[in-house]
């Protein structure tokens, strides 16, 4: 099977790669549609283990099973968790399945960005999940990147009403806006530099688009009357940062949604967060709940997803998504579809 095989941002070659065999309680799945995520193109996370077949956003038929499997057939369409809890240990007791060990450990073979993947017994357990009939395999590749933004909702214990600042409105950014204008959010303002992107805040539900190069705590008061209840960093700068951290109210709460790469620090006012009573929490990963959650959310199009996608590419152009990815300049989800 053809493969699109990651060196660095610009080198992705389409290699040829054998069908994974698929073993007692597994799956053989044709990948339909994967998606680019960001983190595909952090080379500072993801140079390190190449040359390796990413693509964790996928969405296919399943094409063979192994013995053993009961739940799932030939046919059946279905997105799948390349990252999966064990549910028994003491953080998944807890209720903090991404700190898992296992989540941590656990992948498919070899990555959404082939033709085929197999997907081992515990995935296809815990993290398989079948698309409803009204749900596009498009539309399907969303449900781990907002189940990541389900969860660090549900970690900040998001209330109706709250008005929220989000900074930056690249994908993940434009899924906390679209999830927030569906749970019901007072008003909620977005930041970015990409005019193409501060437009499509405001077509995701954004009440104000602002630029980041201006005066954004003062715009957020200036038309709240008061600083953000919630504000969630989904830009790794420094600048993004302080911004964040200078237009959340009293008593509110900053996510920070975007990592730094190891080592990284952070400008964090220690005496002001602590005076103000701020919350600041981290959010990781998408938990079998949260991605349910989530396809539920795309299925019954309280969250619309559809219009994220500004580029489907067969497999053979993979390097060319890859680049758009990196680049961030017109494009939101850029989509491989391998069997074009």
């Amino acid at each position: 099977m053809r493969a699109a095989v990651y060196y660095n941002n610009r080198d992705v070659r389409i290699e040829e790669r054998p069908v994974p065999t698929v073993l007692a309680g597994e799956a053989l799945v044709r990948i339909e549609a994967s998606g680019i995520c960001g983190s595909d193109v952090m080379e500072w996370y993801r140079i390190k283990k190449a040359p390796l077949v990413l693509g964790h956003e996928i969405a296919g038929t399943i094409v063979e099973t192994g013995a053993g499997v009961e739940r799932f057939k030939a046919g059946d369409r279905v997105t799948v968790a390349h990252h999966v809890p064990c549910n028994s240990c003491r953080y998944c007791l807890a209720g903090n399945h991404s700190v898992c060990d296992t989540l941590r450990s656990t992948n498919f073979d070899p990555g959404g960005f082939c033709e085929f993947v197999r997907v081992p017994a515990i995935n296809l357990d815990r993290g398989t999940f079948i698309l409803p009939d009204s749900v596009s395999f498009g539309e399907g590749t969303f449900a781990e990147p907002l189940g990541c933004v389900v969860r660090a909702f549900r970690m900040a214990r998001f209330t109706p009403g709250m008005n929220v600042l989000v900074i930056g409105s690249g994908m993940s950014g434009l899924l906390h806006i679209k999830l927030a204008k569906a749970l019901g959010a007072g008003k909620i303002i977005s930041t970015d530099i990409n005019d193409f992107r501060l437009k499509a805040a405001r077509g995701a539900g954004a009440d104000l688009a602002l630029r980041a190069d201006a005066d954004v705590p003062g715009a957020v008061r200036g038309a709240l009357g008061t600083l953000a209840d919630l504000v969630i960093i989904c830009a790794a700068s420094d600048p993004a940062i302080t911004q964040g951290l200078g237009s959340v109210d009293r008593g509110g709460t900053v996510i920070f949604f975007a990592p730094k790469e190891p080592g990284g620090t952070y400008p964090l006012p220690l005496f002001d967060l602590w005076r103000d009573n701020i919350t600041i929490i981290n959010s990781y990963a998408s938990p079998p709940y949260d991605t349910e959650v989530a396809l539920g959310l795309i299925a019954a199009k309280r969250v619309d997803v559809s219009d994220m996608i500004t580029h489907r590419l067969g497999l053979a152009e993979a390097p060319d998504g890859f680049r758009l990815a990196a680049e961030a300049r017109e494009s939101i989800k850029v989509i491989i579809e391998p069997q074009r």
